[in-house]
């Protein structure tokens, strides 16, 4: 336990640094290396898993997809949309030159595409965030990434007390038999009484339900992407995604309830502006 806390310390202040304060160019480059990592470890876990994968593309798609976040944000997401089209395009016939047995075909492409959808799309939804203003009626980017990480981390923090004290009935045994209906209930009440707070401390209670519906859908996004996770390292038969941070496992392992609760903040965002 110790151990955990000093690695959460010791990540908690170059984050909230980056989220706060660094240019966009910094927070791009450690994007980008997030990223990167984060494909490394779903590379070696579709690998025990015993299927096979097309790594380079995976690193070069996932890089490829946090750059052109930055001329998206005065391009309205034509690049995203672009490169899409052309990775759903070009990895099925790049495949064809890479395997040796038809038989892998199939698996290559849906693990390849899948993991570049899974860590890359995902976990670049944090740059538009921060630094779009798609959301500047409620607060600034800065603000909507740390409300994001709060929601996620009080949720997570009170989803494992809550199971702890009163956790009685399994969620999905198959998956991850620890965790319970109890306490995803008490890690969503807390997530959206935070959500509560953060509005009336932050963003002076403007808005406060669509703040209270942010926070509800950022919190049930991240516990589907905690069980995500879970069920890739359940299928291939590992305790954690990697040993990058000493008492937490793998980036994987951290950034679990992010990758589905970034981009389903960015979406609602998104669908609100076009809405206004």
């Amino acid at each position: 336990m110790k151990t955990r806390v000093l690695t959460g310390i010791a990540i908690l202040i170059p984050s909230v640094y980056l989220i706060g304060w660094s240019p966009k160019w910094l927070f791009l480059a450690v994007l980008v290396v997030l990223v990167e990592r984060g494909l490394h470890e779903y590379i070696l876990i579709v690998r025990q898993t015993g299927f096979n994968i097309l790594p380079v593309v995976m690193y070069v798609s996932g890089a490829a997809v946090c750059m052109v976040r930055w001329p998206d944000l005065y391009d309205h997401g034509i690049l995203l949309w672009v490169l899409s089209w052309l990775l759903l395009l070009l990895i099925p016939l790049w495949a064809l030159r890479r395997i040796s047995h038809l038989e892998q075909y199939l698996e290559t492409v849906s693990t390849t595409l899948f993991g570049i959808f899974y860590v890359a799309f995902t976990f670049s939804c944090l740059f538009p965030l921060r630094f779009s203003g798609m959301a500047s009626d409620l607060a600034d980017g800065r603000q909507i990434v740390f409300f994001l990480f709060a929601v996620i981390c009080v949720g997570d923090i009170f989803a494992y007390f809550t199971g702890r004290a009163l956790g009685r009935k399994s969620m999905s045994p198959r998956i991850s038999p620890k965790k319970t209906w109890e306490g995803a209930l008490g890690g969503l009440v807390a997530s959206v009484i935070l959500g509560w707070v953060y509005a009336r401390c932050f963003w002076r209670g403007r808005n406060g339900e669509i703040i209270l519906l942010l926070a509800f859908l950022v919190a049930v996004a991240g516990q589907m992407g905690d069980l995500v996770e879970s069920a890739l390292k359940r299928g291939a038969h590992l305790k954690d995604s990697g040993a990058l941070l000493p008492g937490h496992g793998g980036l994987l392992d951290r950034v679990d309830s992010l990758l589905l609760g970034a981009p389903v903040l960015w979406l609602a965002l998104t669908l609100r502006s076009y809405i206004h």
